[in-house]
């Protein structure tokens, strides 16, 4: 689990590929990996990977055919700029919102320019992840926690605070750059709930929250 805050700019030092697989080493930068143990989680651009091997400040991480396909690692290259953030423990602060590091789709930047002291952007999303992206909610782009300013369609707009630009890739974004979004986990579990309720022949159609089970249980006061 991670926030969307990143600490710092990491680089692909080395990448391997097998059948559709592949091994990625990145060099952590100045991001100390003093705590972190074999097993333990990095998100890299957004994308939640376990780390196998660690050696002088650098991390190794496998990238199954599955996240490869729907993220940007399957463009990767040695020298690339990532955005990394170690999983939150019990003591992190919650600074961005809940970003499960699990990729729901490549996003296209359309639009790019200075908006005042921030930098405005303009990204489509795929046509899946659009119901899903809301005004005023929180999506995360390459991993990176940002507030959803306007929608329309399956495109939506950000801001960039120069803080957020320059502690990350998105200082070098283009238009008609690729980015991994993964859209806010609520709306995710919202949908499948409401979906389970509506196609479960096992499930009562009518809502066993009522009044009479919240006083039965001790909600209501008699």
């Amino acid at each position: 689990m991670f926030t969307g805050i990143v600490e710092t700019v990491g680089e692909i030092k080395q990448v391997s590929a097998r059948q559709g697989d592949i091994t990625l080493c990145v060099d952590s930068k100045n991001m100390s990996l003093d705590d972190v143990q074999l097993g333990d989680s990095i998100a890299t651009n957004g994308v939640c990977l376990t780390v196998t091997t660690l050696s002088n400040g650098c991390f190794w991480a496998n990238v199954s055919r599955e996240t490869v396909s729907c993220s940007t690692f399957k463009d990767i290259h040695v020298g690339q700029k990532v955005n990394l953030e170690k999983a939150l423990t019990l003591q992190s602060r919650l600074g961005g919102h809940i970003v499960a590091g699990h990729v729901d789709g490549v996003g296209e930047i359309q639009q790019l320019r200075n908006d005042g002291d921030s930098v405005y952007v303009c990204i489509a999303a795929p046509e899946e992840i659009a119901p899903y992206i809301a005004h005023k909610g929180s999506i995360c782009v390459d991993g990176i926690s940002l507030t959803v300013n306007g929608v329309n369609g399956n495109e939506f707009e950000l801001n960039l605070i120069p803080h957020t630009a320059g502690h990350s890739t998105a200082t070098a974004w283009k238009v008609g750059q690729r980015l991994n979004l993964e859209a806010d986990l609520v709306a995710r579990h919202i949908e499948r709930l409401l979906q389970f309720q509506h196609t479960s022949p096992s499930v009562n159609k009518e809502s066993a929250l009522s009044k009479a089970f919240l006083a039965e249980n001790g909600f209501l006061k008699p």
